[in-house]
């Protein structure tokens, strides 16, 4: 009796699937507010286990055909075993949270952050961007697979996070520790990351395919000032926040140097055959004008963290009382690294920039940090081929991706680390991710879905 009710279960799934459009599918994701808080005790556990039960009962061809292991309960790892167990698989990964709404912010959405609306040819929500559409894109293109009745010949491994947001630690690393003890080694991997671009200042005329095949590091420093304290009416000659303020300023002031690294001088060299002049000159000849270039972009806001380890001051912490001079000032300012760049490196910088020895400067653990991976390898050409048949006008341009990803705890398992989604967005609609109004377009996403099958299929040969 169990064994029919389990399957009347499983073809009712199928039957929903069958009903339902993939749009359905993702607004039905967005609803659940799987939302990571650097305080754990404020995770909604409810949410995440209410996601997981909704991919359970979205996908049963997919969990009934791969091998699916939940890792520390809500990450997930799908693997779909090839049919040559010697040939090196391939690795796909995304994360299912997402970032907090900023309080006050709320009605500044076309449609609540988490009601997941179908409107105006558009899915809203937060995570139709960051990073549902990287999970329920690559589900929905392994089930039209296995529908097809598809069988790889290389070992196809999925990977779900559940923290992402939050640095990974319980869910990718735990990921990336299982797949290690299972043996599985990938010659290269896809996270999410890299879109196709319209309205690009670089090339504004075409769509550019942004294929990631590096990212900035990240860490953060924590300044911390002490010196005398007491009543407000007789103020020590300096304070500690007025020393901590002298020392962020300088850092604000004293910006790292523009330089060009080598993920953004490939991305010149591909683009530069779609260039006119004087840019294809300038893009031809980084001997000759790196300098300019580099100085040209750091001047512009949206291009300068391509060419210069950024510097964010992001918290400011001092004082108890408005008639109090606080003893301690403490401020966080987080760095992203252009690759070359080091946390001791970044730190040296930061003590010559402040030069004064009563400030305290400490770093915040973080390793793994992804190296460049090859434009020539089979990864990047699975990628721009499965583009290619879905964007057969799209430019295919190799990248940095200016943020950080889940993509450090897969290092010692992939070779070449790559990131994209295949969903085209508008250059300023990148705004949203992590940010207000966040949505894509459904025309966008279904053919995100097409990419996706093209990369599996292609990656898998």
């Amino acid at each position: 009796m169990k064994k029919v009710l389990a399957l009347v279960v499983t073809l009712v799934c199928q039957a929903h699937l069958a009903w339902s459009a993939p749009e359905e599918r993702l607004a039905q994701a967005v609803q659940f507010a799987t939302i990571s808080h650097q305080d754990a005790s404020r995770v909604d556990r409810e949410a995440f286990g209410a996601f997981k039960q909704f991919l359970l009962d979205t996908y049963p061809r997919v969990f009934s055909e791969l091998e699916a292991e939940w890792v520390n309960d809500f990450s997930l790892l799908l693997v779909w075993r090839g049919s040559e167990a010697s040939a090196e698989g391939i690795l796909f990964t995304a994360h299912h949270d997402v970032v907090p709404i900023e309080p006050g912010t709320e009605a500044d959405w076309t449609h609540p952050p988490f009601a997941g609306v179908i409107a105006d040819g558009r899915v809203y929500g937060r995570g139709t961007l960051d990073d549902k559409l990287g999970v329920i894109g690559l589900l929905e293109a392994v089930d039209r697979l296995l529908e097809e009745g598809y069988a790889p010949r290389k070992t196809i491994a999925l990977a779900f996070g559940h923290d992402e947001e939050v640095s990974g630690r319980n869910g990718a690393k735990a990921l990336a520790a299982r797949m290690r003890e299972r043996g599985l080694i990938f010659a290269w991997m896809v996270d999410e990351g890299g879109y196709l671009l319209t309205s690009n200042p670089l090339l504004p005329e075409h769509t550019i395919a942004m294929i990631n095949i590096a990212e900035k590091g990240y860490t953060t420093l924590t300044l911390t000032a002490r010196g005398e304290g007491g009543h407000s009416s007789n103020p020590p000659a300096e304070s500690t926040i007025g020393r901590l303020s002298r020392a962020l300023d300088k850092l604000e002031q004293n910006p790292f140097p523009a330089r060009i690294s080598p993920p953004v001088e490939a991305m010149f060299i591909a683009l530069a055959p779609h260039m006119g002049q004087p840019q294809q000159f300038l893009f031809n000849n980084l001997w000759l004008s790196e300098g300019l270039l580099a100085w040209l972009m750091s001047k512009d806001r949206l291009t300068a963290p391509m060419v210069r380890t950024t510097t964010a001051l992001t918290m400011f912490n001092a004082g108890v009382k408005e008639n109090v001079v606080p003893q301690r000032a403490e401020a966080k300012v987080n760095f992203r690294l252009l690759p070359g760049d080091t946390v001791d490196s970044l730190t040296a910088y930061v003590r010559d920039v402040i030069d004064d020895e009563l400030v305290e400067i400490s770093s915040s653990p973080w390793t793994g940090m992804p190296g460049t991976a090859s434009t020539e390898g089979e990864g990047y050409a699975a990628i721009t081929r499965a583009v290619a048949d879905v964007y057969p006008d799209a430019v295919p341009v190799p990248s940095l991706l200016m943020a950080t990803t889940d993509t450090r705890h897969y290092v010692e398992l992939a070779r070449d680390q790559y990131r994209f989604h295949g969903a085209v967005i508008d250059y300023t609609q990148a705004s949203g991710i992590h940010g207000t109004d966040e949505w894509v377009s459904i025309e966008s996403f279904l053919k995100s879905i097409d990419v996706a099958q093209g990369m599996l299929r292609y990656g898998a040969e």
